[in-house]
């Protein structure tokens, strides 16, 4: 884990961080991706969707830079990698808890260490469970309650979280497609429009791809 400090002086974004950084925007966009093909092949392999939505959003995540950069002790830079940081459900309290897992582009490697985790922490009751967090960690939450069309969290952190916030919906059928919304909030200092659809798109490719990455 490596965190690369970001010389705004020869940074060709810099106007337009500077610009948005004191604008205090950020901005949210809600789509759903097509994940009919991903549900065949997860139930084919008897797997889970949540997991394999985790490892999707991370693999872009962890493919672009701008996705990794944030404020580490109040310095502007980038993580050389991340870690999904993500919300589990208490049926019993209705509560959830959040925890985080090592990422691996392997998909094999990673469904194990998500395995590992929640046979571990699963029924654990708290917020944060999971001790030693590190602080290359981005945040993933599901709402499988609802299929969602705009989702937006307000973070008063005098708005300079800069990484991406991933929230999930209940999946849906519609005209024989099975459609998953996904909320993308991005904060407009390092992200534009440009980046949300690079993520959207991307994630797209990977359902699309799964037979690929989930062998």
């Amino acid at each position: 884990m490596a965190f690369h400090i970001i010389d705004r002086r020869n940074w060709d974004r810099a106007p337009y961080y500077e610009h948005y950084l004191s604008q205090k925007c950020s901005y949210s966009v809600t789509a759903n991706i097509v994940i009919t093909k991903l549900i065949e092949r997860l139930q084919t392999k008897k797997l889970k969707f949540y997991p394999a939505f985790i490892y999707m959003v991370s693999k872009v995540v962890n493919a672009h830079t701008e996705f990794r950069t944030c404020f580490n002790n109040g310095v502007l830079g980038y993580w050389d990698h991340m870690l999904p940081s993500y919300t589990i459900f208490h049926n019993d309290t209705k509560t959830f808890s959040s925890i985080w897992t090592e990422f691996s582009p392997d998909f094999s490697v990673f469904h194990h260490n998500f395995n590992q985790d929640m046979k571990r922490y699963g029924d654990v009751q708290g917020f944060f469970t999971k001790s030693h967090e590190a602080p290359n960690t981005f945040p993933i939450s599901m709402v499988p309650w609802v299929s969602f069309t705009g989702f937006n969290l307000n973070i008063n952190e005098d708005n300079n979280y800069l990484l991406p916030i991933l929230t999930g919906g209940k999946y849906f059928n519609q005209d024989g497609k099975t459609l998953f919304p996904l909320a993308v909030q991005m904060h407009h200092a390092v992200c534009d429009g440009y980046h949300v659809s690079l993520f959207i798109n991307e994630v797209q490719e990977l359902a699309d791809r799964c037979e690929e990455w989930m062998y």
